[in-house]
């Protein structure tokens, strides 16, 4: 009897800053084979230019490693792709970055994208759900939203990185926040040292 093939993970790239860190998130996936249903938002796409000068799917694909046999790229605009039912079994969903505007639309359950509909999937058949904003400061808006979706049951991971390991250069600062997001999803792959007391 073969073993079972693993749950995807649903991977959302929304608007607010920090493409490197979705980049690199995408690319440690892709080679550890883990299957992954991607979504990029329209903000999404630009943040990768903007950011990592990434404009488009083949860029994407180059600059994660280009291996892409275990992922799976659906237009945001497609509210009838597999991560819009909570009939498609997924092991949870990632919003890295995750801009403001798509932590209220998550909080509301305003569905209006497939990365929202994905999102609201995700909390109401109590799948894991990570966000990863990296907005700052905040207003009192923002902290309403994040206590919202936490309560709803997400995870909120800021993308602000940790110094106590000495990082030396930015990858090693990206790794950081990447590792914290792959130990909430339970998957046994190692790319950042850890607190040795």
């Amino acid at each position: 009897m073969s073993a079972p093939t693993p749950l995807p993970i649903v991977l959302a790239i929304t608007g607010a800053s920090g493409a490197p860190y979705a980049v690199r998130l995408l690319e440690v996936l892709a080679r550890a084979r883990v299957p992954v249903e991607l979504i990029v938002s329209s903000h999404g796409w630009r943040l990768l230019q903007t950011e990592s000068g990434i404009a488009d799917e083949a860029a994407l694909h180059a600059a994660t490693g280009g291996d892409w046999s275990s992922i799976t790229l659906h237009p945001d605009g497609d509210r009838g792709a597999k991560p819009a039912s909570g009939s498609h079994r997924t092991a949870g969903m990632v919003v890295c970055p995750c801009s403001m505007g798509t932590v209220s639309a998550i909080a509301q359950g305003s569905s209006r994208s497939l990365v929202e509909r994905a999102a609201d999937v995700t909390l109401k058949e109590r799948r894991r759900l990570i966000l990863v904003p990296r907005e700052t400061p905040l207003s009192l808006v923002h902290l309403r939203n994040l206590t919202a979706v936490t309560e709803a049951g997400a995870v909120v991971i800021p993308a602000a990185p940790g110094f106590y390991h000495r990082p030396a250069t930015i990858e090693q600062l990206v790794d950081f926040i990447v590792q914290r997001i792959l130990d909430q999803l339970d998957l046994d792959v190692e790319i950042a040292p850890r607190w040795e007391g």
